[in-house]
């Protein structure tokens, strides 16, 4: 069915219900960024494959709002005689609510899918609509009725993640949540979020492309926890693991009839449940409406699980030395294509200890496709890499031990000055956060400029955020923390791990992005407080044949080379003799 048909069919069921307008988030029943493909409702209809991007359709228009990562990849999958880019956070942009409410008429009907939607984004277009004479009527998944062929809920296996690589028993988590649930004033947490379940519970699963978690909801409290998850996912072993961990398993269709007889006060995250099971709690009862307590656990990383990020660093450097090898030769005897990229990493690192899959689909792009924030190539738009040039490559991998994201953009030939000056601007950004101290208690948002300064010195910004947190063979997405523009109240932590990742991005031409990851850390205590600062985890070397070294600072420097010593020290005793030289000529110091 083509995307024209499908817009008619939704249009047709729109008719049906008496609604005048439907939004189309990109989410599932579990608010995921990457859902599976039962809930790939955005995608069908529009035939935008961005991970992030909602569709709204009326009786004769249609649209899709998106942030600046995808605006490039936007324009080229949509069809703009059927849906229009409105690209976020530009100023001319207006916003879902501002649109629908010029496009409709007052007593009109606006409908979203209640299961799939945010409660607290719910609730604050509700009041927004409300104010111009709008309706919102949540009780309507359309996609049942027109997608024919919709996949099914996936029932895949779940497995036991073992202490050795969480470091602590599910049974003590359950009970450091219930700590944290009782301190915040309520007598249960409610959780829909796949990987802080996967989290909380030591368990992984394979329902999520890349995302090693299983569909699930979970009610936790001091009387009862409940795992509600389809019992087709369970073995004997997982069950009863589950059941000695002092965790009640039941079906995971019933969750919604669990949740409208609950009689203590749930905590829970309006951000993180839909509407649909917010609106479940019976009235009355107290909710305590906060972020997770279990997601701030999830996000600190215990002695354990930072060892394991180190093990999977090492393993995933081993993997990088070889694969750049292979691409330094290959290059100039006309053997890379973009597509042939994600192949070559998988087989690199498929080779390493614990090495389980990608943590999402690798980004490569040489040249103009490098500007495209996040790239998917495909056979259609893959460009051969030539011996000129900038290529960027954002991979990661999941291991037992650890989760990894890594972006390194590299010289395949000869450069221009400006690529030279705009990849030194990025270093130096890239730096500027390596090497941040800051006080305890400081937000991602106060050090974001130290990513900036450079650029924003020469009238440049890149529009996506700097830093995202990492979950431990868990999602390569998670919070509360992150690093970007936009406030945020969660604090960067002891123990969170989090990406380093400026960039910049010239459409048509090129894109530049350096990424590691870091740690944060305790760095001095003195009598203004406690400080902060970050340890590298990511052991890569870093490109220095576009480096200006003139641009960077003494101190810049000191901190490249000392790097550069490190991936030479941790991954050498791991190479063989020709790997071992190519590294050393990678890492000397400039």
């Amino acid at each position: 069915m083509s995307i024209n048909k499908r817009i008619t069919a939704l249009r047709g069921f729109m008719e049906e219900k008496g609604l005048h307008a439907f939004i189309i988030p990109s989410t599932d029943s579990h608010l995921s960024e990457y859902p599976a493909l039962h809930w790939a409702s955005r995608v069908w209809i529009s035939g935008f494959t961005g991970s992030a991007g909602t569709v709204v359709v009326t009786r004769g228009k249609a649209g899709l709002w998106t942030d600046s990562r995808y605006f490039l990849q936007a324009a080229n999958e949509l069809d703009e005689n059927l849906i229009t880019l409105f690209k976020e956070g530009l100023p001319d942009t207006p916003s879902i609510e501002e649109w629908l409410i010029a496009e409709l008429e007052k007593g009109e009907n606006v409908g979203i899918d209640g299961s799939v939607y945010a409660a607290k984004e719910a609730i604050n277009l509700t009041l927004k609509l409300n104010m111009k004479g709008l309706h919102l009527i949540s009780d309507y998944d359309p996609f049942d009725a027109i997608w024919h062929d919709r996949p099914a809920i996936p029932k895949n296996p779940i497995f036991v993640l073992p202490e050795k690589y969480t470091g602590e028993a599910a049974n003590k988590k359950i009970s450091r949540v219930c700590d944290a649930v009782e301190k915040a004033g309520a007598e249960s947490l409610l959780v829909a979020s796949l990987d802080t379940i996967a989290w909380i519970f030591n368990i992984r699963g394979n329902d999520v492309k890349c995302n090693p978690v299983a569909v699930s909801y979970a009610y936790i409290s001091r009387k009862e926890t409940v795992l509600f998850i389809d019992p087709e996912k369970l073995t004997a072993e997982t069950a009863d693991y589950l059941k000695s961990e002092g965790v009640t398993i039941a079906e995971y269709g019933k969750v919604l009839d669990y949740v409208s007889k609950v009689k203590t006060s749930v905590c829970l995250d309006g951000n993180k449940v839909t509407f649909k099971l917010y609106n479940t709690v019976p009235q009355g009862l107290r909710i305590v409406d906060i972020p997770s307590p279990a997601d701030l656990m999830k996000s600190i990383k215990n002695k354990t699980e930072i060892e394991g990020f180190r093990k999977a660093m090492e393993k995933d450097g081993v993997a990088l030395v070889r694969f750049f090898m292979w691409l330094e030769k290959a290059v100039p005897e006309g053997e890379v294509a973009e597509i042939t990229i994600p192949a070559k990493l998988v087989e690199y690192r498929g080779q390493q200890q614990n090495f389980v899959g990608e943590s999402f689909d690798t980004i490569s792009g040489y040249g103009p496709n490098g500007a495209i924030v996040h790239y998917h190539v495909s056979e259609e738009s893959s460009l051969p890499v030539k011996a000129e040039g900038l290529l960027l490559i954002d991979s990661g991998a999941q291991y037992f031990d650890g989760t990894t994201d890594i972006t390194r953009t590299v010289s395949t030939g000869a450069l221009s000055e400006q690529m030279k000056k705009d990849y030194t601007m990025v270093l130096k950004g890239h730096i500027g956060i390596a090497t941040a101290i800051y006080p305890q208690g400081t937000r991602g948002s106060q050090i974001d400029i130290l990513a900036r300064k450079a650029l924003w010195d020469n009238g440049l910004n890149y529009l996506h955020g700097t830093g995202h947190g990492i979950g431990h063979f868990l999602n390569v997405h998670e919070g509360p923390q992150n690093i970007r523009m936009n406030e945020n109240p969660a604090t960067l932590q002891i123990g969170m791990v989090t990406s380093n990742e400026p960039g910049l991005y010239r459409a048509g031409q090129y894109g530049i992005r350096i990424e590691n990851l870091v740690l944060t850390r305790h760095e001095v205590t003195t009598g203004f407080g406690d400080f902060y600062s970050f340890e590298t985890l990511t052991l890569c070397p870093i490109d220095t044949t576009p480096i200006i070294r003139e641009m960077l600072t003494g101190k810049e420097l000191a901190w490249f080379n000392e790097y550069h010593k490190q991936v030479y020290d941790r991954l050498s005793p791991l190479l063989d003799a020709e790997e071992k030289e190519w590294l050393k000529q990678k890492t000397n110091a400039i």
